[in-house]
């Protein structure tokens, strides 16, 4: 393979390779942005749930003494 042929594949393969991995690193929509902001709000409020219930059966044991 001539020297200028072998460059300018050798160029060619690491242009792909980099807009390769430039297409694996996308930045965030407003949707999946959205959608983290959900599970986060679902998730304190499971946090908030399950401190409520801890707290009714804290009050229902000291209503049985």
């Amino acid at each position: 393979m001539p020297k200028n042929t072998r460059s300018a594949a050798t160029l060619i393969a690491v242009g792909l390779l980099a807009l390769t991995l430039l297409g694996c690193q996308k930045k965030e929509g407003p949707a999946e942005k959205a959608g983290k902001a959900i599970d986060n709000s679902l998730s304190q409020a499971g946090q908030q749930i399950e401190k409520a219930g801890e707290n009714i059966q804290r009050a229902a044991k000291d209503a049985q003494k």
